[in-house]
């Protein structure tokens, strides 16, 4: 089939993208008609959603966000979806029983990153429809792709279901949580509460709705994804008296030690000369290599799409560390952990000159961990190997973090996937990692070792970026809209109940 959808007048989704999943989806025409029929409140219902961000780096709307995921849960089916609290922002947890032999398990985040409207082109939460030429409509919004219209599109597959009459083939645990954009702190909190864990080792597996294909149409089956920890390191005069405690004149570095210069002295013993190999003691040592098939994996992945685009979709860049070709560098964005520096805040910025000595110096870093690391260990690294250099006034404060997953492609919701992307003829490649880190280990980790991953079809870009964007109307044949991805997720329902029974 060389036609994924067309666009009709009526604004139904045609035989051509529907046939082949008929005989796993029973009574499909039906669906499609209650999805199309949907899809106008479903873009609503988004755009409402996109204009409450929750964002957990401000406290802004903690209560509203919590609230809201509530009650967008409860009219998709979940009517027992309540408030579960933990030391830092809630999440939500509810359930759908359908008496069904196989059950499956369903991570949201409600929670967006900041945003600056003057660095945007359409106002951020007002979610405006506009025309991306050769791709179709988006909704441009903050948290539009990442990832609150991969979420809305579940959620009308489960309305669409209601709409035709009919319960979910399996049974449904949703965990949500408003803390993901800030590595995620306390959503541990959530899923060990005893009714939420009691539920969610009934499942087959957990997944996060997701946007995976590329303008070719082709898409991605993520096996893991590397774990992330955000940690601040700060200098100043509430670290050592050696510093003062508010800015002074400049003319007293003479005297008085500047933080801005340690804080810097710091950051350069942790990578080498080259820029960014890590060069924190034992930072390699539980580093697990890349198997065979893993590598086999990344060089069908070096096969897929250009290395042109890759490099547009990556801010632009010229050439890649090392001066690697294409191949490697896939290989190292899967299997190497990285120590980043986010941003760099210390004294005064505006224009021209102030001649001050500031008092605190900060380095806002990410680090990327890739199994078998652990958060503890690479903390406890950072801390040991600041320690050894004679940095004691350096102070690292963690704000949040998590190790890293990894599933087997065997497993019941990866063989899901296949399956349904198989029956649609949508091609795909499988990735070892993705480079990208969602805290997916509290599901594939102790004591629920469950698979985890992200599933879903059609387009979005910006995450975390200016003019964030989410295709919901595709002028491209080879590439879904939303009501095609809804669809998916109707498929994959199915799908699960057939694979996940044991």
């Amino acid at each position: 089939m060389t036609r994924l959808h067309r666009l009709l007048s009526a604004g139904l989704v045609v035989a051509a993208l529907t046939q082949p999943a008929v005989a796993q989806t029973p009574n499909r025409a039906e669906l499609e008609k209650a999805v199309a029929a949907r899809h106008g409140v479903t873009v609503k219902a988004l755009q409402d959603w996109i204009a409450l961000p929750t964002i957990a780096a401000e406290r802004r709307n903690v209560a509203e966000g919590a609230a809201y995921m509530v009650r967008l849960a409860q009219e998709a089916g979940f009517v027992n979806a309540k408030v579960v609290p933990t030391d830092g922002l809630p999440g939500v947890f509810g359930t759908i029983d359908v008496g069904a032999p196989v059950t499956m398990g369903v991570y949201f985040m409600y929670d967006v990153k900041q945003f600056d409207p003057a660095e945007w082109t359409s106002p951020p939460l007002e979610a405006r429809i506009v025309d991306r030429p050769g791709e179709g409509k988006a909704i441009v919004g903050r948290g539009s792709v990442n990832q609150k219209g991969p979420e809305m599109a579940f959620l009308a597959a489960l309305h669409a279901l209601k709409a035709a009459g009919r319960r979910p083939p399996v049974n449904i645990v949703l965990v949500a949580e408003g803390e993901e954009e800030i590595a995620s702190p306390n959503f541990h909190q959530i899923v060990q509460n005893p009714e939420v864990m009691a539920a969610l080792k009934r499942t087959a597996g957990v997944f996060i709705p997701f946007n995976a294909q590329d303008r070719d149409g082709s898409a991605g089956v993520n096996l893991g994804a590397k774990g992330a920890v955000e940690l601040q390191l700060i200098v100043g005069g509430e670290t050592s008296n050696r510093y003062p405690k508010s800015d002074t004149h400049s003319s007293s570095h003479a005297r008085i030690a500047n933080p801005a210069w340690r804080l810097v002295k710091a950051l350069d013993t942790l990578v080498a000369d080259d820029g960014y190999t890590a060069a924190v003691d034992g930072w390699m040592e539980n580093v697990k290599p890349l198997t065979a098939r893993q590598r086999e994996l990344v060089e069908q992945l070096s096969k897929r799409g250009s290395e042109a685009d890759a490099k547009k979709a990556s801010g632009g860049v010229g050439r890649w560390l090392g001066d690697d070709d294409y191949r490697s560098s896939i290989e190292r964005l899967i299997s190497r952990p990285t120590i980043n520096i986010q941003g760099l805040v210390s004294g005064y910025s505006g224009p021209g000159g102030k001649t001050v000595l500031p008092s605190r110096a900060e380095a806002k870093i990410d680090l990327r961990l890739v199994p078998d690391q652990t958060r503890d260990e690479v903390v406890a690294k950072l801390r040991a190997h600041l320690a050894k250099h004679g940095f004691d006034d350096v102070k690292v404060n963690v704000s949040g973090g998590y190790g890293p997953n990894q599933t087997d492609e065997n497993a019941p919701l990866i063989r899901a996937q296949k399956a349904v992307l198989d029956r649609w003829k949508i091609p795909y490649v499988i990735n070892p990692r993705l480079a990208g880190s969602w805290p997916g280990v509290v599901f594939t980790g102790p004591p629920l070792g469950l698979p985890a991953g992200q599933i879903g079809i059609g387009r979005g870009g910006g995450a975390h970026a200016p003019d964030e964007w989410f295709l919901i109307e595709s002028s491209d044949p080879k590439v879904a809209g939303m009501k095609e991805q809804t669809l998916l997720y109707v498929d994959l329902m199915y799908e699960l109940a057939k694979q996940g029974r044991r």
